[in-house]
């Protein structure tokens, strides 16, 4: 129950990020209770606080460098804690893989999306919505929705064995 209340947090912070750039504070704060679960409960809590603090302390240069935000640090603090301590560093790697494949994806919008156009007569959301909102951002040079990373990596270590 609780990766499965993980995977649902972090698919909610997907959808925040991409819809207001932004995760709030409450999805790394139960995600990092439902963590705290799964340590506890597999007796690794020691050492999944420690490998978190690592990451929380990497994130935060990464931070003040410019290169993520701060709702991705909180989110990827949280998100270490509820894989195993010594696949922190796997979870490293696979956020790093998914952002790559993000980025590229970005950059792959960002020559297609310019040529779509709304529909005549639309109603102005879903699909037609989002596309319009995201060509405008990366148009803008905005950031890349990396809740989405976070969540892909995170995933992907939980599920793998």
């Amino acid at each position: 129950m609780l990766v499965i209340a993980s995977a649902a947090l972090l698919l909610a912070s997907v959808v925040t990020d991409i819809a207001a750039r932004r995760v709030p504070n409450w999805i790394p704060a139960l995600l990092a209770a439902t963590g705290l679960a799964l340590r506890a409960a597999s007796g690794t809590l020691a050492g999944g606080v420690l490998a978190a603090a690592l990451v929380f302390l990497l994130m935060v240069f990464c931070w003040r460098r410019g290169w993520m935000g701060g709702g991705d640090v909180k989110l990827l603090t949280a998100a270490t804690l509820t894989v195993p301590p010594l696949a922190a560093a796997w979870l490293l790697l696979a956020v790093a893989l998914a952002g790559g494949a993000l980025a590229a994806l970005y950059l792959l919008l960002g020559a297609v999306l310019p040529r779509v156009r709304p529909r005549p007569g639309g109603d102005g959301r879903g699909l037609a919505r989002i596309l319009s909102r995201e060509r405008r951002r990366i148009a803008g040079g905005g950031p890349v929705p990396y809740a989405a990373a976070i969540a892909a990596g995170t995933l992907f270590v939980l599920t793998w064995r």
